[in-house]
């Protein structure tokens, strides 16, 4: 589903991302803040007024005062702002390479758990930094420390290498000019016009980026090693009237050699088309004189790529408004904005946020006891497999992209309920913060199925099932990431990865030899959707890390394994004469580090355990962790060793790993720079598994992955839908606690009935509960079945005041309605305002010019670029809302 990345920066935001393969003019994303809800009528206090954490967030992100003392010493007290590396030796090309990412370097846990937990000191505060290095042809990106902050004469500078296991601090970026790399790759299609305008009918526009029928170019990395990158680019179709670039490959390709950073020693290779490998442009033009030479369909854009069909529809209910969630009397949730902290229902913790690794939830807890000392994105892996150049070894990590500052602003009312609340994203690049308002929606939700219910011959019972969500969206290129946080009344953790957009299409090649026959090859990696078109198979494996502590740090992971089982019991005979076919549970605990797969037919349960620590009934306190709601068993890499990735993502290759937790020496399970070096990354995963550490009663993080095994077919054209791309894991309380938590909390009714009288034929009245059929209880389950229906449940308080009147104003009833209801009783009517009905979308109509990202945002100056594609042209303009459609 992920397909190359835009990603908009700043100018001196473009050094540090010269290590990108692609690049393009693109457009920023984002919001004017969106108001927060004010209660309604009736409401007594708003629950966010005078809520306070109860400490200052340990994990808060650097803020613009913070970020600037940070860039002022810099400037003051180093040279990293012109500083060379003499690694490789030779003469400095570059300087004043600008310092690009400066950001908070996590406290360590331990030093978090003595200032929470032991009313100890407030963790020093550090940054983390990057810069690029060059010396001779070759560049760096370099990691760097600096702190205490604020900036003192403690402060210092030091290479950041404890957290990476590769013991470096540093990366070889194969390129480290972007504009260079941006105007080579436009002159490769230039000096082609004659080609491309013969076999694509149309040519790149190096003078004007916003020629709406100019191609753009796409490229994949075949080789990543030791600074040197080989390229295969493909031509794409201009797009302009959606953003379904990815949807548009035109089956062209040229190879690209870059040893180094110097531009000076790039070169063009081979090209491809329709199945033949040419040595030089040359020798395609020569064989484009051929008579005998086949040209290929054109993959034409069109409305076919359009979103959403906005022609008079033929199902006149579409024009009808749809179903709303609102909140009557405001949040339920207590929210302190200032410290990014959250409380509902028992659950209590802080919001974290990072420029590569987007949202993370920090000391979760339940009715004040940690259950979670960390939650959150470590990297997002997509891998295609492919019958041409660009498919073949195409792979993103996308983190390597800022999945953080590609949280863009949210729709009110779609991505989220109308009622939702939403907090911005802040971060500092190339020494100016920039703001992604309303990345992050917190919102109350009821599920459309009951928590609880249960139906007997003389009541029913049914619960609403309420959670809470925390939402954010990491839009990274052509896909869009949902990523769900939520939180059950019964103490149960849900972590949740919807994908939607477009997918990355690959060019469909009629067969050379017979229009008739069908290549062997045409359904072995995906499907055709298009004249021009073919799907592409890909893995989604997106890693996440959870750090439990389960009644403290001691826990071991158990597997609780369901089995067949044959026994003979004594009670049996003579009646069953041989063992009994019957099956039991078998208990065995996770001793060393290693990796999991989730069991086939669910036959074994996962157990994070407290050995020690038992509930009323003497068992074992723990959490489950399992496949939550989705498509399925999230999955792990299908390709075994890949070629592409090296060591960049060994995570990948099982559902979900028990390590024991090193917090200061390995926080993380991958680095958003590994992407530039696979075969050697600062944090190689593999090696915090090699070691097979015991971590029976030890404090443990486990890495679990969603995602899903994709192959598109033509429904996924024009965008993958959610409900069909979407994965979890889920961390349910097992004997954790005496009994069921939720019934304290959660709301709903009990609808009691009498027994039902009959009548004989004398009109005397009984309370038998047989009927004419003898068929016990059945007039009284009739009876409640119908009672849902009956006026007390339909209008409870318009029923309460008639019978206060009839009551002669008494303050209480003394007839018994028959109904109950769980939780507070609605006393007064309920105001729905205009925009909980209609969410304001105006401003994400604005162009702003400030800082703050504001609304859409057409960037014309500045470029956007990815490791792994490099695509050279204008974005597609065309940005639709509901009912119609903005333009620039």
């Amino acid at each position: 589903m992920a397909s190359w990345r835009l990603l908009g920066i700043s100018v001196s935001a473009v050094v540090i991302l010269s290590s990108l393969a692609y690049l393009l003019v693109v457009v920023f994303l984002s919001a004017s803040s969106y108001p927060i809800r004010q209660p309604l009528h009736g409401t007594s206090k708003h629950p966010h007024r005078h809520f306070q954490a109860p400490a200052e967030n340990p994990w808060a992100e650097l803020d613009e005062v913070e970020a600037s003392q940070v860039y002022i010493w810099l400037q003051k007290n180093t040279n990293i702002f012109n500083s060379t590396d003499d690694r490789t030796g030779g003469n400095s090309r570059g300087s004043n390479n600008p310092l690009s990412l400066i950001e908070l370097l996590r406290p360590n846990k331990t030093s978090v758990v003595d200032y929470l937990d032991h009313n100890g000191p407030v963790p020093d505060r550090w940054a983390r930094l990057s810069a690029v290095e060059t010396k001779g042809d070759d560049a760096f990106i370099v990691e760097y420390m600096v702190g205490p902050l604020p900036p003192s004469n403690k402060t210092q500078l030091l290479p950041l290498t404890y957290c990476h296991n590769s013991g470096r601090n540093y990366v070889q970026s194969p390129i480290s000019d972007v504009f260079a790399l941006l105007d080579w790759a436009l002159s490769i299609g230039e000096n082609a016009s004659d080609v491309t305008q013969d076999l694509l009918g149309a040519k790149t526009n190096r003078d004007d980026l916003d020629d709406p029928d100019g191609l753009v170019m796409g490229s994949r990395p075949a080789l990543i090693d030791s600074g040197r990158m080989v390229h295969w680019l493909e031509f794409f179709g201009p797009g302009m009237k959606s953003d379904g670039r990815s949807l548009l490959p035109q089956g062209l390709y040229v190879k690209l050699d870059v040893p180094s950073a110097n531009p000076a020693t790039w070169t063009t290779g081979e090209w491809f088309y329709n199945g033949i490998l040419y040595d030089n442009v040359t020798m395609l033009r020569e064989a484009m004189a051929s008579p005998d030479f086949e040209r290929l369909t054109i993959n034409e854009d069109g409305a076919w790529t359009d979103t959403e069909d906005f022609s008079t529809s033929t199902t006149p209910e579409r024009d009808m408004p749809p179903p709303l969630s609102i909140q009557p009397y405001g949040p339920r949730y207590r929210l302190d904005r200032s410290q990014n902290y959250i409380s509902w229902m028992g659950f209590s913790f802080y919001l974290s946020t990072s420029q590569a690794a987007a949202l993370s939830l920090f000391d979760i807890r339940y009715n004040g006891s940690r259950i979670i000392y960390q939650l959150g994105l470590q990297e997002a892996l997509a891998h295609y497999a492919g019958a041409e150049p660009m498919q073949s070894g195409l792979e993103f990590l996308d983190t390597f992209f800022g999945m953080g500052k590609m949280m863009f602003s949210l729709v009110p009312g779609l991505d989220c309920p109308g009622h939702a609340e939403y907090l911005d994203m802040s971060y500092h690049r190339g020494g100016r913060m920039y703001t992604n308002r309303n990345a992050i929606c917190v919102f109350e939700y009821t599920a459309d199925a009951p928590l609880q219910r249960h139906t007997s011959a003389f009541s029913a019972t049914v619960s609403r099932n309420t959670y809470l969500v925390v939402r954010s969206v990491s839009t990274v290129g052509n896909y869009d990431y949902t990523i769900d946080y939520i939180f059950y009344l019964d103490g149960s953790v849900e972590v949740k990865l919807r994908a939607s957009g477009y997918i990355f299409g690959a060019f469909h090649a009629e067969p050379r030899s017979s229009p008739l026959r069908r290549d062997a090859t045409t359904n072995e990696y995906g499907y055709r959707v298009r004249p021009g078109l073919h799907t592409s198979m890909h893995d989604h494996v997106v890693n996440f890390r959870a750090d439990l502590d389960i009644c403290g740090t001691a826990n071991t992971v158990v597997r609780t394994a369901i089995e067949p089982l044959q026994r003979t019991y004594a009670w049996d005979q003579p009646e069953v004469p041989g063992p009994r076919n019957t099956m039991h549970m078998v208990h065995s605990a996770v001793t060393h580090e290693t990796g999991l797969n989730w069991p086939r037919n669910a036959g074994e349960m996962y157990l994070v355990t407290a050995p020690n620590r038992t509930n009323r009934w003497g068992e074992t306190r723990a959490y489950r962790i399992l496949p939550g709601t989705g498509m399925g068993n999230p999955a792990h890499l299908t390709i075994a060793n890949s070629t592409a990735l090296g060591r960049a993502a060994s995570w990948a290759a099982a559902d979900l790993w028990v390590l024991r937790n090193h917090p200061a020496t390995e926080p993380a399970a991958a680095h958003h720079y590994n992407a530039l070096e696979p075969g050697a990354p600062l944090v190689d995963f593999a090696r915090m598994v090699e070691d097979r550490e015991p971590v029976e009663a030890a404090d443990l993080v486990l890495y679990f992955n969603l995602g899903g095994h994709h192959v598109p077919t033509s429904q996924d054209v024009p965008n993958t839908l959610m409900h069909t791309s979407a994965s979890s894991v889920l961390f349910m309380p097992f004997n954790y606690f005496d009994d069921d938590v939720s019934k304290a909390l959660r709301q709903g009714v009990r609808v009691d009935r009498a027994r039902t009288r009959h009548r004989h034929n004398n009109g005397a009245s009984t309370n038998h509960n047989v009927d004419d059929d003898n068929n016990p209880n059945a007039d009284a389950k009739e009876e409640v079945r119908r009672a849902p229906t009956n006026r007390a449940a339909r209008f409870p308080r318009r029923d309460r005041e008639d019978k206060k009147r009839r009551n002669h104003g008494h303050g209480h009833d003394t007839d018994d309605d028959g109904v109950s209801w769980f939780g507070a009783r609605y006393t007064a009517p309920v105001l729905v305002t205009r925009e909980m009905l209609s969410p304001d979308l105006s401003h994400y109509m604005k162009e702003r010019d400030d800082g703050e990202q504001g609304g859409w945002r057409a960037v014309r100056n500045h470029v956007g670029g990815g490791l792994y594609g490099l695509f050279v042209g204008k974005e597609g303009r065309g940005r639709r809302r509901e009912g119609g459609r903005l333009d620039w």
